[in-house]
């Protein structure tokens, strides 16, 4: 795999990983500003990390990538037309109600995708990679309905998945997740601003 050397960082870096986080930047940043440009690039960087991350180990991570496409697509189109008159989708609130029932439905997937890739696979960190899995699929779900709350979800998982990526030296895969991590504040404060 070709490598770009950043001397003055102390290590190199795969070609592969280094674009794959340039649009995975791209993409949030076209995220904070409300951008439909988001999705493309963000399915440019998932497609690539699904390499990446079948070559770490991280089968839960891989996986997700795939559930990206997925949602990365029905996320394009609604943000165009999920409006109320088929217009672009208006920015909304979570629910208690709601918020419960996705953090439920969060731990459980975490929990069933843990055990099966402690019991199944050779996964490294298999509790930690199903809970960065878990939490991006309810935090991906959120952002594609254009719900605020989406932003503190991946506060929570950036956090979390800053660690999982230093543990397995993708350096510069951490660096992007601190970066989302900033990101993701600032964009939790724009939206706010746009709340219907």
């Amino acid at each position: 795999m070709f490598e770009l050397t950043f001397p003055f960082l102390g290590f190199n870096v795969p070609v592969l990983e280094f674009t794959a986080v340039v649009f995975g930047f791209l993409s949030v940043w076209l995220n904070t500003r409300q951008n439909i440009w988001v999705w493309p690039t963000g399915l440019v960087s998932v497609a690539l990390y699904v390499l990446i991350f079948f070559d770490a180990r991280l089968y839960a991570d891989m996986g997700l990538q795939g559930v990206y496409i997925v949602l990365s697509l029905y996320g394009w189109w609604a943000w165009l037309y999920g409006g109320p008159e088929g217009d672009a989708l208006p920015i909304t609130r979570l629910t208690p109600k709601h918020g419960a029932i996705l953090g439920a439905i969060g731990i459980a997937a975490m929990i069933g995708i843990g055990l099966s890739l402690d019991r199944l696979t050779d996964a490294d960190i298999p509790y930690w990679d199903a809970f960065t899995t878990a939490f991006s699929l309810v935090a991906q779900w959120l952002m594609a309905k254009k719900i605020l709350e989406h932003w503190l979800v991946w506060i929570v998982v950036d956090a979390v998945a800053i660690g999982v990526y230093i543990y397995k030296d993708l350096y510069l895969t951490a660096g992007l997740f601190a970066a989302f991590l900033v990101l993701a504040a600032i964009g939790y404060v724009a939206w706010r601003k746009d709340v219907s």
